[in-house]
């Protein structure tokens, strides 16, 4: 059997490892090592040729966060994978990446805070400018914004912490149409819940920080390549650059496209931006991503079905003015979420505190289930009040452009039991209220 014949579920326990590479080792083994021994010149010459493929510095690449990597490729279908040592770093990477020296990013304002936060303090100041479009339901409104600057459109699957669902396929066509990759977020919905390069993305990033790894104990990022994007359009001429790292054993310079048809995204990223930005995932981070990969479905799995309790329990409740998630009555988003997120769109939601900001101050305390944090995906129920936290980082009229009210309190569904977590909340109402 291959992998591309492998279920979801055989390929997140075993893909990219084989332990007769690793002495018979049946878990990957963590590689804490700073380098590799190089053997002799000849080999060194072959190494920095390209003639072979293997390993001379962690920062570069290691062999067990490349299980990780090829673990996610296969799960993705992606031809190339560089692990990163945070979710922002994969976010920032990318779009660097694009549109370094003076290209645009097209996107909606629909994104999680700190993301919206780098566009404006990192990568407007290195060239890279952002336009959000008004109507990220529109796909109209996509295709009036785009310049002749703009290279790439960038959008979540499902957002945060609003849970609103992108129509990928629809901003794939308009992107292709214009020569432009189409960047996805699927951080809220992973891999097991939506397949975007199956919709048409182009690139992928992760912060594997969240249900990935799903217990709350490690920072990790991924980013990860269709390999049916061409680069060679001329929207992208540094990919076609030839560049002296890259030459041959006779001394010919060569490219990215050229070297790397198949992932010149990724290993321009890997040999640049990680490389010389220097935001490596450590081997023993790698490892934790992996063991929590392997139990990825049955977890997730688990909080979409607890989500469709809670939701049910605040939607009939006197003091919640609206529940936003696709599981919701009503929500406008729960088409596209039945075709792109077929397993459930996931167990982060938000919905309106009604009441005064005390009494929301109150119900936060209240709560013993869920854990008052910065973080979404854990293995525990989370709880926080994203206008305040996560999305602090905006100013109130952009939080409202972003579609995120000031009575908003976001959950994390995690996997104790459903019963346990409605009636924590019961009792925060009761509380709050008394």
């Amino acid at each position: 059997m291959t992998e591309r014949t492998l279920g979801f579920d055989t390929l997140k326990v075993r893909a990219g490892y084989d332990p007769a590479e690793h002495l018979g080792a049946i878990s990957p083994p963590i590689y804490q090592t700073t380098a590799f021994d190089l053997g002799s010149p000849e080999r060194v010459k072959r190494l920095l040729t390209f003639d072979e493929l293997g390993y001379l510095y962690t920062r570069l690449g290691n062999p067990t966060v490349a299980v990780l990597e090829q673990r996610l490729a296969a799960l993705d279908g992606a031809t190339g994978a560089t692990a990163v040592a945070s979710g922002m770093a994969a976010v920032s990477f990318s779009l660097l990446n694009l549109a370094e020296g003076g290209g645009r990013i097209l996107t909606t304002k629909r994104l999680y805070g700190g993301t919206f936060d780098c566009f404006k303090k990192v990568l407007a100041p290195l060239g890279v400018g952002v336009d959000a479009v008004g109507e990220p339901d529109d796909p109209a409104s996509f295709a009036k914004a785009i310049t002749p600057e703009t290279r790439a459109l960038f959008v979540e699957t499902v957002s945060n912490p609003s849970a609103a669902v992108a129509d990928l396929e629809g901003l794939a066509e308009l992107a292709h149409r214009h020569g432009l990759p189409l960047v996805v977020d699927n951080t809220l919905a992973t891999p097991y819940l939506s397949n975007p390069i199956r919709h048409g993305a182009d690139v992928v990033v992760y912060s594997a920080t969240k249900a990935i790894t799903g217990h709350g104990n490690v920072i990790a990022g991924v980013v990860l390549e269709s390999g049916r994007f061409p680069w060679g359009n001329g929207k992208f001429p540094h990919f076609a650059e030839p560049h002296w790292t890259l030459r041959d054993a006779e001394g010919r310079l060569r490219s990215f496209l050229e070297l790397f048809p198949d992932f010149p995204f990724t290993m321009r990223l890997r040999l640049h931006h990680l490389a010389y930005l220097g935001a490596a995932l450590g081997p023993f981070d790698a490892y934790l991503a992996l063991v929590g990969l392997e139990t990825l479905s049955e977890r997730v799995a688990k909080q979409v079905a607890t989500a469709g309790k809670v939701i049910a329990f605040l939607e009939q409740h006197e003091r919640v003015a609206w529940v936003d998630h696709p599981a919701a009555r009503g929500n406008r988003h729960a088409a596209l979420a039945a075709k792109y997120l077929p397993r459930g769109a996931g167990g982060v939601l938000s919905f309106g505190f009604k009441g005064t900001e005390e009494q929301a101050r109150r119900f936060l305390n209240a709560t013993e289930l869920w854990s008052y944090h910065a973080n979404i995906g854990d293995a525990r129920s989370l709880i926080i009040d994203a206008p305040n936290t996560t999305h602090g980082e905006l100013t109130p009229d952009e939080q409202q452009a972003a579609g995120i009210r000031p009575e908003t309190l976001r959950l994390s569904v995690g996997l104790e039991d459903p019963d346990d977590l409605v009636k924590d909340l019961a009792q925060a109402f009761g509380k709050a209220f008394a």
